[in-house]
């Protein structure tokens, strides 16, 4: 099967969806079935994916109208830590044979706070509190103010999700924040960490100005930016976990920050339906997918050996033809991150205006 195949060369395949209905569901598409058949070892949550599993589905109802004395905001963290909670349990053996590594699942703080600091530890450190289970990750957004509070909470022996990742200089400092968390932590092998850098989106964004350029030579870049991004990401991964700091941190039992790649739903129905997956193969990777990008893995991906390694070069050129078509791979980045934690607020407004509303019927 190819998603155990993808596990096999080292891309562990966690879910990118969470729902009450696939907590506790029968059906081939729940957590339970996906963890027995499907090789999925981890599940990563967003304030999209909570308020399209709340505001569409009727199982929360009952919940919402014993909590009317609550605000929004209240209600809504009782129902997604309570989710979450309950996700983590079903991966506690997972969690355990891994040693830690894999069984994980991942809860974001308030998407309004991207640009507290201080807010953002202090979220962390309460999600971290009320799921109270060690398989928890903590997903913070890699802006520039959520990097001192990605150090903050991995000092304090909390395991985060890095998330909104786009640029490989971005990664770079997430990398040194998590490392001066390890650093400062007490006992750094109870932490872990991931590193969500995001994909497809980076396609989107450059493919609509090579289509806007229309020469020959933007044409043969079309979906060539997002998987050389990635490569690139992970050779500064390979560079950084090899270096004389981190090898400090390894002989106090302090484990990798592994990349994982996100936003791996193909955008372009062009485009081949997996190509976010098998095009970004190699050990110590994470793969979080949307249910219909692991339903195409299963039925027809031909997965390969680490596609990554070895192309590094062809990454760098591809970088290079952006570069001479005035195409900023910087700005590209730079406007990403904006739309990504905007995108997000603006979910999680929404999800508390639906809230709101039930809790008035």
């Amino acid at each position: 099967m190819s998603a155990r195949d993808v596990g096999a060369n080292g891309t562990s395949i966690w879910l990118d969806d969470l729902s009450r209905a696939k907590i506790s569901g029968t059906s081939a598409h729940s957590l339970p079935s996906r963890i027995a058949a499907d090789s999925v070892v981890g599940v990563t949550t967003n304030p999209s994916i909570f308020a399209a599993a709340i505001s569409g589905a009727n199982e929360y109802a009952s919940d919402i109208a014993l909590m009317k004395d609550l605000t929004p905001d209240e209600c809504v963290k009782k129902l997604t830590t309570d989710d979450v909670r309950k996700a983590c349990d079903l991966f506690k053996d997972i969690y355990s044979t891994s040693k830690g590594i894999d069984g994980r699942v991942s809860i974001e703080v308030d998407p309004r706070l991207a640009s507290d600091t201080q807010g953002t530890i202090a979220a962390g450190k309460e999600l971290w509190a009320i799921v109270d289970r060690p398989n928890l990750m903590i997903k913070v957004p890699a802006t520039l103010e959520g990097l001192p509070a990605i150090t903050a909470l991995v000092a304090a022996g909390i395991s985060v999700n890095v998330t909104l990742i786009f640029s490989v200089k971005r990664y770079g400092a997430v990398i040194d924040a998590y490392m001066s968390g390890i650093e400062s932590a007490t006992n750094p092998s109870h932490v872990h960490s991931v590193a969500s850098f995001f994909v497809s989106r980076i396609d989107s964004a450059v493919d609509a100005l090579l289509k806007k350029d229309g020469s020959s030579e933007a044409q043969a870049l079309l979906g060539k930016a997002a998987i050389a991004n990635a490569h690139l990401a992970y050779q500064l991964f390979e560079e950084k976990f090899s270096s004389a700091r981190w090898s400090a941190q390894v002989a106090r039992g302090a484990h990798k920050q592994r990349p994982l790649w996100a936003s791996t739903g193909v955008k372009d129905p062009t485009y081949d339906d997996t190509r976010y997956v098998v095009e970004l193969i190699a050990p110590h990777t994470v793969n979080t997918m949307p249910q219909a990008t692991l339903d195409a893995v299963i039925d027809h991906a031909i997965v390969r050996p680490d596609t990554i390694t070895s192309r590094y070069g062809e990454a760098v050129e591809i970088f290079k033809s952006l570069s001479g078509l005035n195409i900023s791979l910087n700005s590209v980045t730079d406007d990403l991150e904006v739309d990504g934690v905007n995108k997000f607020a603006q979910a999680w407004e929404e999800l508390l205006t639906t809230v709101k509303a039930a809790q008035l019927q």
